[in-house]
């Protein structure tokens, strides 16, 4: 089962870069994730998403690659990759990967215009070297599916208190 997490950043900048420092994590197999999208809030109020993935841009080309092979056969390649990427394209945009569009644009509302949201879909983590390495990023926690002890980890983590505890003692 996966996990939601919604961290607030001051700009879309620094939710960029956690954002960055989180797929480094999953390179080196720390944090598994199902999507990492941004949402910003332009002054206007209107939400703009940042996501890794488009399905329209993958189904568009896919269905030109395939369009294009299909037509070779029938010795029409040009025809065929019209009609697979219009094919390709249509079922892109009726895909819907990782966290709802319409979910992270309603929780964006929350956020005040120049800010930014990071929307995190984790499906497995190893969450003492996650928080240890987002150590006083910053950030504010507007949801999470996490329990209540993780979540207040996070937190903690966000807001740099492990690094001052431990430099303390």
């Amino acid at each position: 089962m996966s996990d939601l997490v919604v961290i607030a950043f001051p700009s879309e900048a620094k939710a960029e870069e956690v954002r960055q420092r989180v797929l480094d994590m999953q390179k080196e197999y720390l944090i598994e994730l199902g999507d990492a999208v941004i949402a910003v809030k332009d002054e206007k109020g209107h939400i703009k998403l940042n996501q890794l993935f488009h399905p329209l841009a993958a189904g568009v080309a896919g269905g030109t690659l395939w369009g294009a092979l299909i037509g070779l056969i029938f010795m029409m390649p040009l025809a065929g990759a019209a009609i697979g990427a219009a094919s390709g394209a249509i079922s892109g945009s009726l895909t819907d990967v990782g966290i709802n569009d319409n979910f992270m644009k309603e929780v964006a509302q929350a956020i005040s215009p120049g800010q930014a949201a990071l929307f995190l879909l984790i499906r497995k983590l190893t969450a003492d070297k996650v928080l240890a390495d987002l150590d006083g990023v910053g950030g504010t926690v507007l949801r999470t599916s996490f329990d209540e002890t993780k979540e207040a980890a996070l937190r903690a983590a966000l807001a740099g208190v492990h690094a001052a505890t431990q430099q303390q003692s």
